[in-house]
This record gives structure tokens, C-alpha cells and sequence, in this order.
């Protein structure tokens, strides 16, 4: 996989911050559990209960040594909005998050749960089920 990077710009790999000090293109030539800065979710921006999901699994990519206390977290949080979610598109989503947590497979569970974003906020939104996919 190849990415590039800005001058300045930072990723995290494998546990690891870099920061480029000029524009770069990186090949990352073995799987390797990567997050770029603009995907970084900063702890004031957690303020929903996906988000806050978000920010677990985004620990859990960005320190893969030490995981455990995360993955606890992880699962409570999980179960709690499984248990009051009534929206069908957000359920099927959290199974399949569940799912590529459960493999371990961080950045994929990112970029599912930023999918449900729009859900999430329509919900609060007092938005009704048809109008939001179930």
C-alpha cells in the first residue's frame, strides 16, 4: 500500500508516531495497522456514544502492545449501545464492527463506524426511522 503524506503530517504505525518532514510517498510493504492525523480522533471530540466507540478502537490501533484495558472498555461500550440501539442500519453495523475488532482489524472497524456517523447524528436529530434507513 502506498501513501502519501504532506511536510509535517503525521502517522501512526504500529504503535509508532512519525512526522514527515517533507512530502512523501510511503509503501508499506507488510501489514501493518496504520491511522493517519486527519483520522485521529482527539477525547473532546468523543461526545457521542459512536464516537466515543470510535476513540476506543482508535486506542486500540494506536498502542497494539497493550490492548487489553482497551478491549474491556471496548466490549462494555459495545454492549451498551447494542443494548438501546433500535435502528437496523446501526445494528447491522455494529455486528460487523464487532466482527472486525474481533480480528483484530482496527482500521477496518474505523472506517465503519465513521460509515454509521451520519446515522448516529440522524437519530439524535429525532430523524424518523424511514428517514434514516430503518
Amino acid at each position: 500500500m502506498k501513501i502519501s503524506l504532506r511536510a509535517g503530517e503525521l502517522i501512526y504505525i504500529n504503535g509508532a508516531v512519525l512526522r514527515m518532514d517533507r512530502k512523501v510517498s510511503v509503501e508499506l510493504v507488510n501489514d501493518v495497522m496504520f491511522l493517519l492525523e486527519g483520522q485521529v480522533m482527539q477525547a473532546a471530540d468523543a461526545n457521542t456514544a459512536l464516537r466515543q466507540l470510535y476513540f476506543i478502537v482508535q486506542l486500540m490501533l494506536m498502542n497494539p502492545t497493550d490492548v487489553q484495558d482497551a478491549a474491556v472498555l471496548y466490549g462494555r461500550h459495545h454492549a451498551a449501545l447494542r443494548a438501546v440501539c433500535e435502528n437496523r442500519q446501526m445494528l447491522e453495523g455494529l455486528t460487523a464492527i464487532d466482527e472486525l475488532v474481533g480480528a483484530t482489524r482496527y482500521y477496518e472497524a474505523l472506517k465503519r463506524i465513521r460509515a454509521l456517523f451520519p446515522v448516529e447524528q440522524a437519530i439524535l436529530a429525532g430523524a424518523r426511522p424511514a428517514e434514516i434507513g430503518g
